[in-house]
C-alpha cells in the first residue's frame, strides 16, 4: 500500500472553495483506483468520491455531486479534491485512501480538516 498525506484543508465561509490534495509515495500510484472520504464529528466516515487509475471513471456522493470534483496526476502521484459551493454540511476531515481488492480501501493519511463556517 502506498502512504497518503493529505493537505489543503482549512476554515472557508459558506459558498467557498478548497482544493485538497493527497500525496502518495511509491512506484504504483497510478495502478490503483483511489479514493476521498471524510468523517465528521459524530458520524461515520463516509465515501466522497473515487477515480479509476486512467481518470476515466469518476464517482461521487450524492451529497457532493455537482460540487466537488476529483482528479489526479500520476506523475505527480497526487490525486486532488476540488470543492466548490462549500456547505457547512461539509464540515469534516477529509482522507484519501487507495483502492484494493474486494471494494476494500487501505493506505489512509492522517487527514485534513475542512471547517466549512455559516
Amino acid at each position: 500500500q502506498a502512504q497518503l498525506v493529505e493537505s489543503g484543508g482549512g476554515l472557508v465561509q459558506a459558498g467557498g472553495s478548497l482544493r485538497l490534495s493527497c500525496a502518495a509515495s511509491g512506484r504504483t500510484f497510478s495502478s490503483y483506483t483511489m479514493g476521498w472520504f471524510r468523517q465528521a464529528p459524530g458520524k461515520e466516515r463516509e465515501f466522497v468520491a473515487r477515480i479509476t487509475w486512467s481518470s476515466s471513471s469518476t464517482v461521487y456522493a450524492d451529497s457532493v455531486k455537482g460540487r466537488f470534483t476529483i482528479s489526479r496526476d500520476n506523475a505527480k502521484n497526487t490525486v486532488y479534491l476540488q470543492m466548490n459551493s462549500l456547505k457547512p454540511e461539509d464540515t469534516a476531515v477529509y482522507y484519501c485512501a487507495q483502492g484494493l481488492s474486494y471494494g476494500t480501501w487501505g493506505g489512509w493519511g492522517q487527514g485534513t480538516q475542512v471547517t466549512v463556517s455559516s
